[in-house]
């Protein structure tokens, strides 16, 4: 299969204008985060133009030994999370090294952990002392289950979040197990909420002139994912339960099998509905007892999945992509995500890009008209790359 050549494609797109400036530019971020939830939340921030100085461990951030590995031998999962980051690696114990983030700090502007709660207390930087200390501090913690509450102190990973929060239960076919979402969901979106905090801290903080500690849990941000069986479960206080790849409300709304591969096809209204059945072959069904409405297309959704499954299986999915869309029905093909960064809409949007060494990362999904919308320039630091640099600068 023949790669795309992204760099190329990005030099002729006037939406990825490199030479804008950044919305962040100018922000100083003090990044102590390691492995995913936190390194993808001040990447974001750097994507964004801000500072972020990497602190890790003389032994480097964990996924810095974690594959997939490039060909220099230097970890996937660790520049996926860190492009356009400085590094420096110090020990937090040693009395300089903490003399050196205590001044590193009073120059913040943002500072971001992820460890259990607590541990930055232990280190000699709890994060309310910070911010008493350094009344503008933005601090944020982000964590498995919060800094307070029952469970604040138990370790979290991923998939321990998406079992407890519902997630997981809630994904899977009706007669099969409760299954992982196939990314680590609970990670990424507790880094989303943690920016999305910070930056609301950043604007309070301009009008009013006060820092904040902010606390992000990852199974609060899960949980606040979980809205199509909260309304079953905090409205007619019903118990949901998994139901596959369609929707609990509408139909169709579901994936269906073609003559090659499946198709995803939803219809929120009955307009939708009409066009679909056109599309079709079989206007008739618009006009059908159990088909005519919304609520009865729910409620009879086997005998509208195996009336248009007898249909969508003469033709191969391309085909009936391009028909629906012609049409005018919502529809999409469902893609491996290596097919998924091939496609001419992610390329245009800047989703992969290339950087000067040749590696590719993700590109940033925020869009501006005045500001940078390309993001970072420049790959993940080695480990403890910029240090002497910092060293010197906050000496």
């Amino acid at each position: 299969m023949t790669e795309p050549k992204y760099d190329e494609l990005e030099e002729n797109n006037p939406h990825l204008d490199k030479d804008k400036p950044y919305p962040l530019s100018g922000l100083l971020v003090v990044d102590f985060t390691h492995v995913l939830s936190g390194p993808t939340c001040t990447r974001m921030l750097a994507d964004a133009g801000a500072r972020v100085i990497h602190i890790e461990r003389k032994t480097g951030d964990d996924t810095r030994h974690m594959g997939p590995y490039i060909e220099d031998g230097s970890s996937e999962y660790f520049r996926i999370c860190n492009v356009g980051k400085e590094s420096i690696a110090l020990d937090l114990k040693d009395p300089k090294d903490h003399a050196l983030v205590e001044k590193m700090i009073a120059k913040a502007d943002v500072v971001v952990e992820n460890f259990r709660p607590d541990l930055m207390k232990r280190l000699g930087f709890s994060t309310d002392e910070m911010v008493k200390k350094y009344p503008k501090l933005i601090f944020a913690s982000i964590s498995g289950f919060g800094q307070y509450g029952p469970w604040s102190k138990q370790a979290a990973y991923d998939t321990i979040v998406q079992a407890v929060s519902g997630l997981m239960d809630a994904t899977g076919i009706p007669d099969g197990k409760p299954t992982r979402v196939g990314t680590s969901v609970s990670d990424v979106v507790a880094s989303i909420m943690g920016y999305s905090a910070i930056m609301t801290a950043l604007v309070a903080s301009e009008r009013t002139g006060k820092g904040t500690t902010v606390d992000v849990s990852m199974l609060d941000s899960t949980f606040s994912l979980m809205v199509q069986d909260l309304m079953l479960a905090l409205g007619p206080h019903e118990v949901p339960h998994r139901i596959g790849n369609r929707h609990p409300d509408m139909y169709p709304f579901d994936t269906f099998d073609c003559k090659d591969q499946p198709i995803a096809i939803c219809c929120g209204n009955d307009h939708l509905w009409s066009l679909l059945t056109n599309a079709l072959g079989h206007p008739e069904w618009i006009d059908q007892a159990n088909f005519n409405t919304n609520d009865l297309r729910e409620k009879n959704w086997q005998d509208v999945k195996n009336a248009m499954q007898s249909v969508l299986e003469t033709k191969d999915a391309a085909k009936w992509n391009q028909i629906l869309h012609d049409a005018g029905v919502p529809a999409g093909l469902v893609l491996n995500v290596d097919k998924t960064r091939r496609l001419d809409q992610i390329i245009d949007r800047g989703m992969v890009k290339t950087l000067p060494d040749g590696n590719e990362v993700l590109g940033s999904p925020m869009k501006y008209g005045t500001w940078n919308s390309y993001g970072l320039q420049k790959d993940s630091p080695k480990l403890d790359e910029d240090g002497a640099k910092i060293r010197k600068e906050f000496e």
